[in-house]
């Protein structure tokens, strides 16, 4: 492996030479090792000797969030399972949760991936950080704790807490730097602001916005409101996890860790790679990761490549990404859910088909939530109004617990949808 920073300082020939070599390495293993992968390849004629170049990889087939479910639980792991050491599950964007697998190896990559990023981002080993996500991101909360200690900052691990109660940790245990979703930190400027509490009393200086973009009057709101600076990171819910892209101090876009991950931008519709400067959807492969493979993974978050050389001076390719999708998933405080899963959840709970459902994203309290609306017709009956309002309640919780977002479901007359 090499040294974290070295990739940041190689001539752009030895970057590419080194991203080729991962590449191959990775189709590979993949061909050889996962059938999913193996069966699409031969079913194109795809020769992979003839990978010659980087500019290749657009001749071989997408991935995306239907093949990981179609593949439950360890269909897509390139290697056996006695050589996986960590497992994680996420809600997924289908009925099947998202699991995927981690080698020692992949470990140290994503280690290595985390301290960059968090230097980067202005975290030192003097800093006490607290990381405060929501349970549909727990595995990003171990991964950014790993990532903290082996940086040597003192970490105060996820847990989940009141808002007083993260107001009080942040007090009284001198926290320097914060990793929270910007629905949550906006939460958390709200509250400092009307009960008028003098920022003087925090030792807060940074703080690391994950899970969802952020515009910037938001932004501006949060770095006034708590007398800090923000930085943000860009990383995927499911797989394989935070920290895939940062922000630097010029703050102008996200650096791709391009020694682990190989970006594309593409058109939606035809799949065509797209020039830098023009939004698509974001695309990536996966360089280095042994266990889960990722090739040509489709995000579904729209993004451009960033032609112009960022003024650090980091060989590293940016992407401008303002949290718009190219597809039906809702981002809620970070965790991505199909409105087709939340609507076959809630068909089961209550026992009956839906006709038809409206989806909003509303916030209260400066805390984002799920509004689902369902049409009052001819499977509902007005005296059966009361039982139903007792099985939404169970489709609320059981919701709740299953994708860890809250949801809150509204009985409306059809002609109002």
């Amino acid at each position: 492996m090499m040294k974290n920073d070295e990739f940041l300082t190689m001539h752009e020939d030895e970057k590419k030479q080194l991203q080729l070599e991962r590449l191959q390495s990775t189709l590979n293993r993949a061909y050889r090792n996962v059938p999913f992968h193996k069966k699409r390849f031969k079913e194109l004629g795809i020769d992979l000797s003839k990978i010659e170049s980087l500019t290749d990889l657009a001749r071989l087939p997408f991935m995306n969030r239907q093949d990981i479910s179609e593949n439950y639980p360890y269909n897509l792991f390139a290697v056996p399972l006695r050589d996986i050491v960590r497992i994680h599950t996420s809600p997924g964007t289908t009925q099947n949760p998202t699991v995927s697998g981690y080698t020692p190896q992949d470990l140290s990559s994503w280690q290595t991936i985390l301290v960059r990023a968090l230097k980067i981002s202005g975290v030192t080993p003097h800093d006490i950080l607290q990381i405060t996500l929501n349970p549909g991101l727990a595995n990003w909360g171990r991964d950014y704790k790993y990532g903290a200690e082996a940086l040597g900052a003192s970490v105060i691990p996820n847990t989940p807490l009141s808002l007083e109660k993260k107001l009080m940790i942040l007090r009284d245990y001198k926290t320097s730097a914060l990793i929270s979703t910007p629905a949550s930190v906006l939460q958390l400027a709200s509250n400092v602001r009307k009960k008028k509490i003098d920022t003087i009393t925090f030792n807060l200086k940074t703080i690391i916005l994950v899970g969802e973009s952020i515009d910037q009057t938001e932004r501006k709101t949060i770095e006034d409101a708590l007398n800090v600076k923000t930085w943000r990171h860009y990383g995927l819910s499911e797989v394989p996890g935070p920290a895939i892209a940062f922000e630097c101090d010029a703050h102008r876009g996200l650096h791709v860790n391009e020694d682990y991950f190989l970006p594309e931008i593409v058109d939606p519709a035809s799949g065509k790679v797209l020039p830098d400067n023009q939004y698509g959807e974001l695309v990536l492969t996966t360089l280095a990761t042994r266990a889960f493979p990722l090739i040509r993974f489709r995000t579904g978050d729209r993004a451009k490549l960033i032609k112009q050389e960022c003024s650090c001076g980091r060989g590293l390719r940016r992407i401008e990404w303002r949290g718009e999708r190219t597809d039906d998933l809702i981002n809620i405080d970070g965790v991505k859910v199909h409105k087709k899963q939340i609507q076959l959840n809630i068909q089961a709970a209550l026992d009956f088909p839906l006709d038809m459902a409206k989806f909003y994203v509303k916030h209260r309290d400066e805390k984002k939530y799920l509004e689902v609306w369902i049409p009052v017709n001819e499977h509902i009956f007005s005296d059966e109004i009361k039982g139903l309002e007792t099985l939404i309640q169970v489709a609320e919780n059981n919701l709740f617990k299953n994708i860890g977002i809250p949801v809150s479901i509204k009985l409306k007359e059809q002609r109002r949808l």
